[in-house]
This record gives structure tokens, C-alpha cells and sequence, in this order.
């Protein structure tokens, strides 16, 4: 059976490590039975902006109604992002305002607390980049930023379970460190299709 794997990669510059990152996944996947597709967000024109949050419609640009199209075909969902200021950069927390949206993503319930999660039997992987030690971001920071992303939004719309890989650190690795970092991703990759 073939898997359905969307690769979001969530960084403004497309010559970044996360680019390569991406690609590495990418390789790994499409070299098994997995059907795979890419959004790469330094490639597409949009307002990261949700300007009236959900009291008024905001039309989505054609890329953006795409991206939906996108995450409703895939059953796996792979994130490639680093950790800015503790969190997902602006670029990536714009797409997510702007497209996991109620009626897309999630649909809140008439006189209720509760809600449906309509992305639910979709999985996820999140590929973090970071200069912060893993133990740190654990124990220091508690995951913050990775908890906003598995929790708040992915599980929140039904997207579960969300795995994690953190590739740390990145200012200070080596070609031959980097390296190895990619052909983890590509064997991760090939692991999941």
C-alpha cells in the first residue's frame, strides 16, 4: 500500500539547512512506495496574516487553498522547521493561521466547550532544527515550542500520533556532522514509505 506523505518545509530561506533537510526525507521516502509531495514556504506568495482572525473571512491566495488540497490527500504530514526564539519562525505559524482553519482543520461544536477534529487519522513527524542542546530545550524550556506544534494545533485538529526528531546543534556542526544529519533524516524517510 502506498503511503501519502506531505513534506511542509517551513523556513523563509530556500537555501537553508532545512531545505536540504527536506529534500533528504524526501529522497529517502520516494525511494520506496510512498507517494510524496512538497510545500516549501519560502517558495510561495501568501500574507502570513490572519488580519480579522475568524470574525471575517480572509480569502486564501491560490497557494494557499493548494496547501489545503495538499494536507487532505496526505496521510502523513513531515514538518522540517528550525526553533526561532523558542518556536516555529513566523513564516510557518502564518501558514498554519492561515489554512487550519474552522471547517478546514477543526469545527467548534454549537453550545459546547468541545470541538471535532477533522484532520483526525492523519499522522505527523516534526524535523526541528535548533542551536539549543536537546537536554536544555527538555529541561529548561519544557519543549515549549514543540508542545505548541504536537499539542495545541496538530492534536487539536486530530492529527496524532506526532513524532519528533530534533537535529541539535546546527551553528556549530561540522560539514561532516551535517552530513550525517541528513542521511538520518533520508533513513527516516525511507523508514516511514
Amino acid at each position: 500500500m502506498t503511503t501519502k506523505i506531505l513534506v511542509i518545509t517551513g523556513h523563509s530561506d530556500p537555501q537553508s539547512f532545512c531545505s536540504a533537510l527536506s529534500r533528504a526525507y524526501i529522497e529517502g521516502a520516494s525511494g520506496s512506495k510512498a507517494e510524496v509531495r512538497e510545500i516549501d514556504l519560502s517558495r510561495i506568495a501568501f500574507n502570513p496574516v490572519l488580519k480579522h482572525g475568524y470574525n471575517q473571512r480572509t480569502e486564501l491566495e491560490p497557494e494557499l487553498k493548494e496547501a489545503q488540497e495538499l494536507i487532505r490527500w496526505a496521510e502523513h504530514l513531515v514538518f522540517v522547521y528550525p526553533t526561532w526564539w523558542g518556536a516555529m519562525p513566523a513564516v510557518l505559524k502564518g501558514f498554519i493561521d492561515r489554512i487550519f482553519l474552522p471547517g478546514f482543520a477543526f469545527k467548534y461544536r454549537e453550545n459546547s466547550v468541545l470541538w471535532d477534529k477533522l484532520l483526525t487519522g492523519k499522522t505527523a513527524r516534526l524535523i526541528v532544527t535548533m542551536d539549543t542542546p536537546s537536554w536544555y530545550n527538555r529541561w529548561i524550556y519544557g519543549h515549549a515550542g514543540h508542545n505548541v506544534m504536537k499539542r495545541n494545533i496538530l492534536h487539536f485538529c486530530g492529527i496524532k500520533p506526532v513524532r519528533i526528531t530534533e537535529i541539535t546543534p546546527i551553528k556549530s556542526t561540522t560539514p561532516q556532522q551535517r552530513a550525517g544529519y541528513l542521511e538520518r533524516v533520508k533513513r527516516l524517510g525511507a523508514k516511514l514509505a
